[in-house]
């Protein structure tokens, strides 16, 4: 290819700023509420600022890209920060609070469910989406007059407004008996919002959803003699599928060890829940279809109580258990859950110069501008893991040590391998930013789920947790299910090639380092993984192996592109090369259309593409040092030390 109009240099020389962080900067200034001149900085030294923090503002920037792949503005996305910050974060009791929901406040110690919106917000938007979670406080519960329907008057900790919702009749019993009574909390997600009308209600309503969980507290005497009582007599060894078959019903209690992701089965989803008793005996709690949004109200290690859950064959519905048995919500099931608790106190947390010289915020505004502290006041539970999720600024390889956890780290991908030492899937990532390296293990749920990963891809990842190895090493540790665990390859995220404000155009010429020139396009077919997208490797017997993952691949092989190419600009020419996705759109036709193709037309078709110009994404490949995966390297680059992660054509 002759001509294209420059390139992103993801491995950019150290003295370039990264634009991608930049923006971060940026935005958190942007956003940070201006300093209370009334205030002495100098009185404690500690961060008192209640601005979104850098781990949170660069994973809503890398959502809001995964979300828009034709791109995104500065503008776009500073509002989008915004009103997501002011929509999560409304931490301060509004002055119309319902005064039984200003008692309860005083107790709230657990953290905000992920999905948690406030009634405030429903008013503004006067929207409510399925999957959204209110976690509310009952105000109070009537009838409606002349009629049998029950209604429930909600409030929230964040909220000056409440609302109504008419209450699923499988819950009615729930008002007569007093549990659902004024100041029970109880979370609920599945919501309809019926808006309100001119020529009908004038009051917004919420529509009776089957997802509700009642909150109990251990502390309260009734709660706590209910726990013991009605769900402490049924141990899961109890069950049984025949006296379940006779309509014997069960009332269990149980603490959330695993929430599963989320299956697909053709057109059925569903979540797969473990619990597990007091005696250390696990079941699988089941939801199908739309019940897989009750997942959005549960937490791992909260204490779950089922009444009369639905039980069900083990083999009837293909889980793969020791015991006969699982567990689902069935038509007259009811859930109440203790939430788990962090007990954990605020420490002091000093910033090192390190983090000063990290946060570019300060040579992009005036100095005197910019937020002086010296220390950060962070939450630390009581196993001294101090966590770090809310700390302002970002964090290097250089500042990890042991008992950290909610760390996020940026940085280029420099070996990757999976272990082979556990039937778990479970791969070791190196990642390097400026200060340093650390071996990060990405644990799965069930396999790799993070598409291509490839040396010299450009990452984010957040939720992870530093500890000392037996070695007295360090390393990171990241699981896929847990709370506030992602993962972003900017490399090869569409958006940041569409967007100007998170990129910065860059001449072959400035490139590190150079392979010989090629003065043609080679293409070839390829085999690759479906989960993973690297190649597959034929072994004896015909079985298809893909090295990266270290399986076979059986029906997960699809045909893919290996293309390489000659890059040129005005300043020079570069050898790299691609594969998947970013061929494609290169060549502009899939695999399976360019094959079928008479092989005079193959050979010709790459030449009918030399005057096209695109915008490239372009990494390098090349191994720093040696690895367990140099094999796998070797059969995807062929030495060639540069590959196209992304392309768009020019216009």
């Amino acid at each position: 290819m002759n001509s294209l109009d420059s390139v992103m240099d993801i491995d950019q020389p150290k003295n370039q700023e990264d634009p991608f962080l930049k923006f971060i900067d940026y935005a958190r200034f942007a956003l940070s509420p201006e300093p209370d001149e009334n205030l002495d900085p100098n009185e404690n030294g500690a961060e008192t600022s209640t601005g979104p923090s850098w781990n949170w503002i660069a994973s809503r920037i890398l959502k809001t890209c995964s979300a828009y792949s034709s791109g995104v503005t500065a503008a776009i996305l500073l509002s989008d920060i915004s009103q997501a910050w002011s929509e999560q974060h409304r931490d301060r009791p509004p002055k119309k609070m319902p005064e039984c929901v200003k008692q309860s406040r005083k107790k709230y110690k657990r953290r905000k469910l992920p999905n948690t919106v406030t009634i405030d917000s429903i008013y503004e938007k006067n929207f409510l989406s399925l999957n959204s979670v209110l976690e509310a406080v009952i105000v109070e519960a009537f009838v409606l007059p002349g009629t049998s329907i029950s209604m429930l008057s909600l409030g929230d900790y964040w909220s000056s407004n409440t609302i109504d919702i008419y209450l699923h009749q499988r819950y009615c019993d729930l008002t007569r008996n007093g549990l659902l009574k004024k100041g029970r909390e109880i979370f609920l997600t599945g919501c309809y919002l019926r808006p309100a009308t001119k020529g009908g209600s004038a009051y917004m309503r919420l529509l009776p959803t089957e997802y509700l969980t009642i909150l109990l507290d251990e502390a309260e005497d009734g709660d706590l003699m209910l726990i013991g009582t009605k769900f402490c007599s049924d141990p899961f060894c109890s069950i049984s599928l025949d006296a379940a078959y006779k309509d014997v019903c069960y009332s269990l209690y149980a603490r959330i060890e695993i929430i599963g992701p989320l299956e697909v089965h053709g057109t059925l989803q569903s979540k797969q829940i473990t619990l597990v008793d007091n005696d250390g005996v696990k079941l699988q709690f089941l939801l199908w279809g739309d019940q897989v949004v009750l997942a959005n109200l549960l937490s791992v290690g909260s204490m779950l109580a089922l009444d009369r859950p639905y039980i069900a064959s083990s083999v009837d519905r293909g889980i793969e258990t020791s015991n006969e048995v699982c567990l689902e919500f069935g038509s007259t099931t009811q859930l109440f859950l203790v939430p788990l608790i962090q007990h954990e106190e605020q420490v002091s947390v000093a910033l090192t110069p390190n983090q000063y010289q990290g946060s570019r915020l300060q040579s992009t505004i005036d100095p005197s501008q910019a937020p002086q502290v010296s220390q950060v006041s962070l939450p630390c539970d009581s196993h001294g893991s101090i966590d770090f999720s809310s700390y302002p600024f970002q964090s290097f390889v250089t500042d990890l040590h042991d008992k950290m956890t909610g760390v996020s780290l940026y940085g280029v991908v420099t070996n990757i391998t999976r272990e082979r030492s556990t039937t778990e899937a479970i791969f070791s990532l190196r990642v390097e930013d400026t200060t340093g390296a650390i071996w990060a293990k990405l644990h799965f749920v069930k396999c790799w789920s993070l598409r291509r990963l490839s040396i010299g891809h450009t990452v984010y990842i957040s939720g992870l947790t530093c500890s000392m190895t037996k070695r007295r090493g360090l390393e990171a540790l990241w699981f896929e299910n847990t709370a506030g665990a992602s993962f972003f390859n900017l490399s090869s995220l569409p958006a940041l090639l569409n967007s100007s404000c998170l990129h910065k155009l860059s001449s072959l010429s400035d490139l590190s380092s150079q392979t010989s020139c090629m003065q043609m396009v080679h293409v070839s077919k390829r085999f690759s993984h479906a989960v993973c997208g690297h190649f597959v490797t034929e072994q004896p017997n015909d079985v298809l192996e893909c090295s990266f993952c270290n399986t076979s691949c059986g029906a997960e092989v699809i045909h893919t592109f290996y293309l390489k190419i000659t890059l040129a600009d005005e300043s020079g020419e570069v050898s790299a090369w691609c594969t998947g996705h970013t061929a494609t759109e290169l060549l502009q036709i899939s695999p399976d259309e360019f094959f079928e193709l008479p092989e005079d037309d193959q050979a010709m078709y790459p030449t009918s593409l030399e005057k096209q110009r695109f915008t490239v994404a372009i990494v390098n490949c090349k191994q720093r040092g040696c690895g367990p995966n140099d094999a796998l390297l070797l059969l995807e680059t062929e030495g060639i030390s540069w590959e196209i992660t992304g392309a768009l054509k020019s216009e």
